[in-house]
């Protein structure tokens, strides 16, 4: 499932730092704008402490968790809409992705420059927004003009889609974003979503702060926390030069106890990448045997054969059940043979929506 969340920002805010701290995939990490210019991919590893739990129980001859994939897209700057900076290649990029991790410069720093030559994450927010929100007029704009006639002519799709065209033009031209119109029919949402506008995507804000503020924030943190608290958006705060620091230790221990010395329990990465998951709504199931225990993306709300097919196509053609045992169930209990046992293992046919966690094993017949 390649799904990607894109990380954007001002130059030198922290981008590619943090992007170097999520992937084995290094991007440049320079004190100057646009050092990193073709978009960079790493697939991160999604932390989930369940796999190692039942690894303990079922001892397998390996341990497969899953994955997300981040996009590091280059900075962008003021006037990117119009070409400015290399704006119309990263304004491409970002319409590729399927999420934004807009990350916002929140330490102060006089050995790192600044594009804007001050330190106002609120600021910095609205310049790219402002970028992305004028890109996004441009294609509605464009598409108007292209079913006006057709919609004054009464065809019922061209008058659907010129109503939902007119309502984001309006909330573009107020300065606003596309994801601040509601949708209630399935055929708005999915002409809406064939616009692949850049403002439609959903968004988590990554407040990048210096050492001492990664356990509590700081005064940038909350002027964020002020300017977004009408949007439906995430705020996480992370220290991206510390976890860099971090991303050096050689061992887990010692990387834990690098977190107690400055106050977290979690490093920062972790919890993005479990943010960015969730950001672009997906959601785990499990199998556990002898060979492996594994762990499987899915679309939040996919029913029985939709999860069968993310294994295999031939599971989803020829789905027969779900053997579903709950992970709390199966910790619990120990085994798959003990929740059997004790009447915990749930069958379910083809209209059961996966909750997270679940741990199945696929009846089929091909």
């Amino acid at each position: 499932m390649a799904l990607q969340c894109g990380i954007v920002g001002l130059p030198n805010v922290g981008k590619s730092t943090l992007f170097n701290c999520l992937s084995n995939a290094k991007a440049q990490s320079a004190n100057f704008p646009f050092c990193t210019i073709e978009p960079n991919v790493g697939v991160i590893t999604v932390p989930d402490e369940r796999l190692n739990k039942l690894a303990e129980l079922v001892h397998p001859a390996k341990v497969v968790p899953t994955t997300v994939e981040i996009v590091d897209i280059a900075g962008l700057v003021k006037g990117a809409s119009r070409g400015e900076g290399l704006g119309n290649k990263f304004l491409a990029n970002i319409r590729e992705t399927d999420a934004i991790i807009h990350v916002l410069r929140c330490f102060d720093d006089d050995n790192v420059t600044h594009v804007d030559g001050t330190i106002d994450p609120v600021r910095d927010k609205e310049v790219i927004d402002t970028e992305l929100q004028l890109r996004d007029l441009e294609t509605i704009e464009s598409r108007i003009s292209k079913v006006a006639k057709m919609a004054a002519a009464g065809e019922r799709d061209a008058k659907m889609q010129h109503e939902v065209l007119k309502r984001y033009q309006e909330v573009l031209t107020q300065g606003k974003s596309a994801r601040s119109v509601t949708l209630d029919t399935k055929d708005e949402q999915k002409f809406a979503h064939d616009l692949f506008l850049l403002t439609n995507k959903p968004v988590l804000y990554v407040c990048n702060v210096d050492d001492a503020s990664a356990a509590t924030g700081n005064k940038y943190v909350e002027a964020v926390r002020e300017a977004v608290k009408d949007e439906n958006a995430e705020i996480l705060v992370v220290a991206a030069q510390t976890e860099s620091d971090i991303a050096e230790l050689d061992t887990y221990e010692e990387r834990q106890m690098f977190l107690e010395e400055i106050g977290l329990q979690e490093s920062g990465v972790n919890r993005l990448i479990k943010a960015a998951y969730k950001l672009l709504d997906l959601e785990t199931f499990l199998t556990a045997g002898p060979k492996e225990v594994r762990a499987w993306t899915y679309r939040k709300g996919s029913k029985a054969p939709q999860c069968a097919g993310v294994i295999h196509t031939d599971f989803e053609r020829g789905f027969i059940r779900a053997e579903i045992i709950k992970y709390e169930d199966y910790i619990h209990y120990g085994s798959e043979a003990a929740v059997k046992e004790a009447g915990k293992m749930h069958i379910e046919g083809k209209d059961y929506v996966f909750q997270d966690g679940d741990i199945v094993v696929f009846r089929f017949n091909v």
